[in-house]
């Protein structure tokens, strides 16, 4: 691997170097070939033979640099103040294939300074979630940290009951947070210069060709969170837990702890078990992105040439960003092209999902076989492809004839947008067979459901209780091996699927309640 440990390079108030405290007794849990083969990590014959070493803290390999940030932030609103890398090390940065810089950080490696009244390690179910949770979103097309993968141990961890220890290595483009500004803000502001010229050099280097550098990173910054969370929006991603320490300068998706996918559609959904305002709610996310930057770019007016109103400049991109994306992306996903009728027409479509509470991603998707079957022009298409949106397409016109009212708002709806779609026929862009495309292209046939999710650590964990007296548990970690690959193409129907990869809970099932324990 091409080692690039520039962030160890920087001021050493910033970070604590240490090594990772060992795990007891670790085992593999699940490797990332992808992600090894991206980074170089395959062509190296000590990472791959001690990869379990590595990722359980007991070995650090030559041209790794181990270290824990140190950043603040404002969790749920209110100023946390010092906070940090509680539980992971930035082990190392290295060039990838396609020479992009990647951290490498292994998160449930033990204490450092930072981490407060923790233990410093993470459990193997927080750590699974987040393991195809990263994986999910990437393959969404959603920039989102991935892993290189992960490992369980014996080690005892206790949350609300006491958990096997685990830890995973996390793989991003970048571990700088809209906290560490804070940080440096609060107890070294004479980093901030050095600091700023750090981060544009280093991931916004395009930003130096213009006449007020900073200016422009800021406002890049704003612009990639704006899109980042507009893509969250249009999967129905909820984060659910958006403090600025949780929030990176690239406009990636990390720090995952009681996220979810949305399943029937309800834009107050609260996913965080611990938000009982409900401030990071769905339907919140747009305006709390906005809410953190706004409380992260005043502290650059300490710079040359940052004043107020450049400030606010910048920060008005970020409402027309995230709109036109969110637009953009929501009339794809009905196979429209990008217009006021189409708007009005998605919106209508969107509420009839909150009033019938609807699978967000299922109803979508079978739009597909509504226009496939509408439509006179003959579409060939793979039979597990047809087979799967037409039996989503009877589920949803059998979940909206329960009364005739909501028949009547099916019928008329679904006239209104067959009728917008057949107007576009003649279009060479937005004839049927591309406006298919577009549809199956922008609605994923799985996403990451806590059912999937909890089934696949039920099983680890049974398994792994049943190492730990000795039965043979080989088998323990083969659903999350399921999941991965039915991940890794979420966009495509697989023969190897289950009834439930695809199906919501019941309307009248009690929420799965997921903490920020991890």
């Amino acid at each position: 691997m091409i080692y690039q440990n520039s962030y160890a390079q920087l001021d050493a108030r910033l970070y604590h170097r240490q090594s990772p405290t060992p795990l007891t007794n670790p085992r593999a849990g699940h490797f990332n070939s992808e992600v090894a083969d991206l980074l170089g990590w395959s062509s190296e014959t000590e990472l791959m033979e001690r990869w379990v070493d590595i990722l359980s803290g007991s070995y650090v390999p030559n041209g790794f640099e181990p270290l824990a940030m140190a950043y603040a932030g404002h969790q749920f609103g209110q100023w946390a103040g010092q906070l940090g890398d509680g539980r992971g090390l930035l082990m190392a940065q290295v060039l990838d294939q396609n020479g992009q810089l990647k951290d490498l950080h292994l998160k449930g490696c033990g204490l450092t300074p930072y981490s407060r009244m923790g233990d410093g390690r993470a459990v193997l179910r927080s750590t699974i979630r987040e393991y195809l949770c990263g994986h999910a979103l990437n393959n969404l097309g959603i920039k989102a940290s991935d892993a290189l993968g992960f490992v369980v141990s014996d080690t005892p961890v206790r949350r609300e009951r006491m958990e096997p220890g685990a830890a995973l290595m996390r793989v991003a483009d970048c571990h700088i947070r809209l906290g560490h500004i804070e940080w440096i803000a609060s107890f070294a502001p004479d980093l901030l210069a050095e600091f700023t010229d750090y981060m544009i050099d280093t991931y916004y280097p395009d930003c130096r060709q213009s006449d007020n550098p900073v200016a422009a990173f800021l406002q890049s910054v704003v612009e990639r969170t704006a899109k980042m969370i507009a893509d969250w929006q249009l999967i129905g991603f909820a984060h659910g837990v958006m403090n600025t320490d949780n929030l990176s300068i690239t406009g990636s998706t990390i720090d995952f702890g009681p996220f979810g996918f949305m399943e029937r559609f309800n834009p107050g959904w609260i996913n965080n078990h611990s938000d009982h305002t409900g401030r990071y709610s769905y339907q919140n996310q747009p305006a709390i992105g906005h809410w953190n930057l706004n409380i992260w770019l005043p502290h650059f007016m300490r710079l040359p040439n940052i004043s107020r109103d450049i400030l606010a400049e910048c920060l008005a991109h970020y409402e027309p960003t995230f709109m036109q994306h969110y637009q953009q992306g929501l009339c794809q996903k009905l196979g429209l092209p990008h217009s006021q009728a189409s708007l009005q027409l998605a919106f209508e479509w969107l509420t009839l999902l909150e009033d019938y509470q609807l699978d967000y991603t299922n109803s979508f998707r079978a739009l597909s076989a509504l226009v496939r079957q509408s439509s006179e022009i003959q579409v060939t298409e793979h039979p597990l492809t047809q087979e799967h949106e037409t039996a989503l397409l009877a589920t949803l016109k059998q979940e909206l004839s329960a009364d005739s009212e909501s028949t009547q708002v099916w019928q008329t709806w679904q006239s209104q947008y067959l009728a917008l779609i057949s107007a576009n026929e003649t279009s060479s862009m937005l004839a049927i067979k591309e406006a298919l495309t577009m549809m199956q292209q922008a609605n994923p046939v799985y996403i990451l459901r806590n059912s999937m999710a909890q089934r696949a650590i039920e099983q680890a964990e049974s398994a792994d209780s049943s190492h730990q007296h000795g039965a043979n548990s080989s088998n323990g970690l083969a659903e999350v091996d399921r999941l991965y690959r039915l991940l890794a193409d979420p966009y495509q129907v697989h023969a190897f699927a289950i009834i439930s990869d695809t199906q919501p809970p019941d309307i009248d099932a009690p929420a799965l309640p997921i903490s920020c324990s991890s």
